[in-house]
Protein backbone atom coordinates (compact mmCIF):
# COMPACT_ATOMS: atom_id res chain seq x y z
CA UNK A 1 0.00 0.00 0.00
CA UNK A 2 1.72 3.61 -0.89
CA UNK A 3 2.30 6.22 1.80
CA UNK A 4 -0.24 8.82 0.32
CA UNK A 5 -2.56 5.89 0.56
CA UNK A 6 -2.24 4.86 3.73
CA UNK A 7 -2.12 8.53 5.21
CA UNK A 8 -5.87 8.94 3.27
CA UNK A 9 -7.27 5.71 4.86
CA UNK A 10 -5.77 7.26 8.34
CA UNK A 11 -7.70 10.95 7.54
CA UNK A 12 -11.01 8.54 6.42
CA UNK A 13 -11.39 6.24 9.38
CA UNK A 14 -10.30 8.57 12.04
CA UNK A 15 -12.82 11.23 10.78
CA UNK A 16 -15.28 8.42 10.98
CA UNK A 17 -14.19 7.16 14.50
CA UNK A 18 -14.98 10.87 15.87
CA UNK A 19 -18.63 11.39 13.74
CA UNK A 20 -21.12 11.21 15.89
CA UNK A 21 -22.84 7.95 14.77
CA UNK A 22 -24.50 4.79 16.76
CA UNK A 23 -21.30 3.24 17.75
CA UNK A 24 -20.36 6.51 19.18
CA UNK A 25 -23.76 6.85 20.65
CA UNK A 26 -23.47 3.31 23.00
CA UNK A 27 -20.26 3.60 24.17
CA UNK A 28 -21.11 7.19 25.01
CA UNK A 29 -24.33 6.09 26.99
CA UNK A 30 -21.94 2.91 27.81
CA UNK A 31 -19.64 5.86 29.84
CA UNK A 32 -22.31 7.63 31.48
CA UNK A 33 -24.13 4.58 32.90
CA UNK A 34 -21.08 2.91 33.57
CA UNK A 35 -17.61 4.32 33.46
CA UNK A 36 -15.07 4.51 31.39
CA UNK A 37 -13.78 1.31 31.54
CA UNK A 38 -16.96 -0.27 30.90
CA UNK A 39 -17.44 1.39 28.11
CA UNK A 40 -14.39 0.09 26.22
CA UNK A 41 -15.52 -3.09 25.98
CA UNK A 42 -18.60 -2.47 23.19
CA UNK A 43 -15.83 -0.03 21.37
CA UNK A 44 -14.04 -3.40 21.49
CA UNK A 45 -16.38 -5.23 20.16
CA UNK A 46 -17.42 -2.48 17.36
CA UNK A 47 -13.61 -2.87 16.57
CA UNK A 48 -14.12 -6.47 16.36
CA UNK A 49 -16.92 -6.48 13.88
CA UNK A 50 -14.82 -4.01 11.73
CA UNK A 51 -12.89 -7.41 11.34
CA UNK A 52 -16.02 -8.45 9.20
CA UNK A 53 -16.27 -5.77 7.71
CA UNK A 54 -12.97 -5.30 5.97
CA UNK A 55 -12.89 -8.67 5.47
CA UNK A 56 -16.16 -8.19 3.24
CA UNK A 57 -15.01 -5.41 1.77
CA UNK A 58 -11.41 -7.11 0.31
CA UNK A 59 -13.44 -9.55 -0.78
CA UNK A 60 -15.65 -7.14 -3.21
CA UNK A 61 -18.74 -7.32 -0.98
CA UNK A 62 -19.82 -3.98 -2.59
CA UNK A 63 -19.88 -5.91 -6.16
CA UNK A 64 -22.36 -8.45 -4.93
CA UNK A 65 -24.05 -5.39 -3.39
CA UNK A 66 -24.58 -3.72 -6.77
CA UNK A 67 -25.33 -7.56 -8.17
CA UNK A 68 -27.99 -8.16 -5.48
CA UNK A 69 -29.63 -4.81 -4.21
CA UNK A 70 -32.73 -6.12 -2.87
CA UNK A 71 -31.07 -8.75 -0.78
CA UNK A 72 -28.65 -6.00 0.61
CA UNK A 73 -31.79 -3.58 1.34
CA UNK A 74 -33.31 -6.51 3.42
CA UNK A 75 -30.12 -6.88 5.99
CA UNK A 76 -29.55 -3.11 6.05
CA UNK A 77 -33.35 -3.04 7.28
CA UNK A 78 -33.05 -5.72 9.71
CA UNK A 79 -30.10 -3.59 10.84
CA UNK A 80 -32.17 -0.88 11.69
CA UNK A 81 -34.35 -2.74 13.12
CA UNK A 82 -31.38 -4.38 15.94
CA UNK A 83 -30.12 -0.70 16.63
CA UNK A 84 -33.82 0.75 16.95
CA UNK A 85 -33.83 -2.28 19.83
CA UNK A 86 -30.98 -0.75 21.23
CA UNK A 87 -32.48 3.07 20.59
CA UNK A 88 -35.33 1.93 23.17
CA UNK A 89 -33.63 0.34 25.58
CA UNK A 90 -31.87 3.98 25.72
CA UNK A 91 -34.90 5.47 26.02
CA UNK A 92 -36.52 3.17 28.79
CA UNK A 93 -33.33 3.12 31.09
CA UNK A 94 -33.92 4.28 34.44
CA UNK A 95 -32.80 7.82 34.99
CA UNK A 96 -30.36 8.33 38.14
CA UNK A 97 -28.03 10.56 39.42
CA UNK A 98 -24.85 9.72 37.84
CA UNK A 99 -22.75 12.01 40.33
CA UNK A 100 -23.46 9.62 43.09
CA UNK A 101 -24.25 6.43 41.69
CA UNK A 102 -23.39 4.18 38.84
CA UNK A 103 -25.42 1.62 37.23
CA UNK A 104 -23.63 -1.98 38.34
CA UNK A 105 -22.07 -3.01 35.40
CA UNK A 106 -23.33 -6.20 33.34
CA UNK A 107 -21.72 -8.93 32.01
CA UNK A 108 -18.73 -8.09 30.00
CA UNK A 109 -19.87 -10.62 27.91
CA UNK A 110 -23.01 -9.01 26.71
CA UNK A 111 -21.12 -5.82 26.84
CA UNK A 112 -18.94 -6.69 24.00
CA UNK A 113 -21.96 -8.24 22.15
CA UNK A 114 -23.82 -5.04 21.98
CA UNK A 115 -20.86 -3.21 20.46
CA UNK A 116 -20.61 -6.72 18.08
CA UNK A 117 -23.96 -6.61 17.04
CA UNK A 118 -24.92 -2.96 16.42
CA UNK A 119 -21.56 -2.50 14.10
CA UNK A 120 -22.34 -5.89 12.82
CA UNK A 121 -26.06 -4.26 11.87
CA UNK A 122 -25.32 -0.67 11.46
CA UNK A 123 -25.44 0.32 8.16
CA UNK A 124 -23.07 3.42 8.26
CA UNK A 125 -20.49 0.90 8.05
CA UNK A 126 -22.13 -0.32 4.58
CA UNK A 127 -20.79 2.86 3.71
CA UNK A 128 -17.48 2.69 4.81
CA UNK A 129 -16.48 -0.41 4.69
CA UNK A 130 -18.49 -1.51 1.09
CA UNK A 131 -18.62 1.49 -0.93
CA UNK A 132 -15.34 3.38 0.57
CA UNK A 133 -12.46 0.78 1.48
CA UNK A 134 -11.97 -1.72 -1.12
CA UNK A 135 -10.90 1.70 -3.56
CA UNK A 136 -8.01 1.81 -0.98
CA UNK A 137 -6.72 -1.53 -2.18
CA UNK A 138 -4.84 -1.87 -5.08
CA UNK A 139 -4.99 -5.22 -6.95
CA UNK A 140 -1.34 -5.74 -8.24
CA UNK A 141 -0.01 -5.58 -4.91
CA UNK A 142 -0.22 -8.26 -1.86
CA UNK A 143 -4.09 -7.97 -0.77
CA UNK A 144 -3.28 -10.00 2.71
CA UNK A 145 -0.43 -7.46 3.58
CA UNK A 146 -3.03 -4.57 2.57
CA UNK A 147 -5.48 -6.24 4.61
CA UNK A 148 -2.99 -6.67 7.76
CA UNK A 149 -2.28 -3.10 7.07
CA UNK A 150 -6.43 -1.35 6.68
CA UNK A 151 -6.95 -3.51 9.75
CA UNK A 152 -4.49 -1.96 12.13
CA UNK A 153 -5.16 0.87 11.16
CA UNK A 154 -9.16 1.09 11.14
CA UNK A 155 -8.35 -0.37 14.49
CA UNK A 156 -6.51 1.97 15.88
CA UNK A 157 -8.51 5.33 14.81
CA UNK A 158 -11.42 3.44 15.87
CA UNK A 159 -10.70 3.21 19.35
CA UNK A 160 -8.87 6.47 19.58
CA UNK A 161 -12.24 8.10 18.79
CA UNK A 162 -14.19 5.78 20.74
CA UNK A 163 -12.16 6.37 23.75
CA UNK A 164 -12.17 9.86 23.38
CA UNK A 165 -15.86 9.78 23.82
CA UNK A 166 -15.81 7.67 26.33
CA UNK A 167 -13.36 9.82 28.27
CA UNK A 168 -15.33 12.53 27.75
CA UNK A 169 -18.60 11.09 28.87
CA UNK A 170 -17.30 9.78 32.16
CA UNK A 171 -16.01 13.00 32.74
CA UNK A 172 -19.07 14.85 31.96
CA UNK A 173 -20.81 12.10 34.20
CA UNK A 174 -18.93 12.50 37.21
CA UNK A 175 -18.84 15.93 37.42
CA UNK A 176 -22.44 17.38 35.83
CA UNK A 177 -24.92 14.89 35.39
CA UNK A 178 -28.31 14.62 36.96
CA UNK A 179 -31.32 12.29 36.49
CA UNK A 180 -32.97 14.55 33.96
CA UNK A 181 -29.68 15.08 31.93
CA UNK A 182 -29.50 11.01 31.83
CA UNK A 183 -32.99 10.98 30.79
CA UNK A 184 -32.69 13.47 28.29
CA UNK A 185 -29.00 12.52 27.27
CA UNK A 186 -30.24 9.48 26.31
CA UNK A 187 -33.40 10.51 24.61
CA UNK A 188 -30.81 11.86 22.92
CA UNK A 189 -28.52 9.78 21.72
CA UNK A 190 -31.59 7.26 20.86
CA UNK A 191 -32.33 9.62 18.30
CA UNK A 192 -29.13 10.35 17.05
CA UNK A 193 -28.07 6.57 16.78
CA UNK A 194 -31.94 5.50 15.07
CA UNK A 195 -31.57 8.42 12.63
CA UNK A 196 -28.44 8.35 11.63
CA UNK A 197 -28.73 4.62 10.66
CA UNK A 198 -31.98 5.44 8.92
CA UNK A 199 -30.27 7.91 6.85
CA UNK A 200 -27.27 4.91 5.99
CA UNK A 201 -30.22 3.05 5.01
CA UNK A 202 -31.30 5.58 2.79
CA UNK A 203 -28.39 7.32 0.97
CA UNK A 204 -27.43 3.41 0.42
CA UNK A 205 -30.47 2.18 -1.04
CA UNK A 206 -31.96 5.57 -3.21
Amino acid sequence: MEFGVWLAMIGLFLAGGLTPGPAVMLVVSSSLRYGFRPAMLPAIGVSTANLVWISLAAGGAAAIAAQFPSGFLVLKLAGLCFIGWLAIGLIRARPRDLRLSREAMPKRAALFGKGLGLQLANPNALVFFGALLPGYFDASRPLILQVVIAIATITFTEMLGLAFYAAGADRLARSFATPSFAKWFNRGAAALMFSSAAFAVWATSR
